[in-house]
């Protein structure tokens, strides 16, 4: 594999706090954090069908750059996970797949010192400033319907074209709960 092929063009991590009775100042708050990477495109110039199992590391490559300083940006521990890829119109969502499947989950388990349940996935092709929901889930039960919630994520000015958008979501809670650990 080339790793040369990570063209890091963009690093954007996003906290989102969502006080719990609306005030601002009492209860526990819901925090959600988004890590954000923006490369080029590795894939541009491939044919349909072409073989991009070369480049399953980079997944995990990308994940280490962000998540441990959107660990640190939570005020407890993360309960939900998910990620995303918004792939710029030169692209096919087969490209934000093969950076999502297999290896992006590795650092996100590392960081959270596991996660049971599957890290829920979103792919689509977009323009410069479109937004893409990265869905989340409870890290350990993918049954417990209250934490099914999604982040919406949008970068101003990407994806470029020849972009791809990585997201790498983590929340206490989702929807009105917040985990208790």
């Amino acid at each position: 594999m080339n790793m040369n092929r990570l063209h890091v063009r963009r690093i954007v991590t996003v906290r989102e706090e969502l006080p719990a009775n609306g005030d601002g100042r009492s209860g526990d708050s819901l925090v959600r954090t988004a890590g954000i990477v923006i490369i080029e495109n590795p894939f541009l110039g491939m044919k349909k069908g072409d073989d991009l199992s070369d480049y399953f590391p980079l997944g995990e490559t990308i994940g280490n750059l962000v998540i441990h300083d959107m660990v640190e940006m939570l005020p407890s521990s993360a309960c939900a996970y998910g990620k995303a890829t918004l792939v710029g119109q030169s692209g096919n969502p087969e490209h934000g797949a093969a950076l999502m499947h297999p290896t992006l989950g590795k650092p996100i388990r590392a960081a959270l010192n596991g996660g049971k349940a599957i890290i829920p996935s979103n792919v689509k092709v977009g323009p410069m400033g479109a937004s893409i929901d990265v869905p989340l889930s409870h890290k350990d039960d993918a049954w417990s319907f209250d934490h099914l919630d999604t982040i919406t994520v949008s970068v101003s000015g990407s994806p470029r074209a020849d972009e791809i958008m990585v997201i790498v979501a983590l929340s206490t809670g989702t929807r009105a709960t917040v985990c208790q650990n």
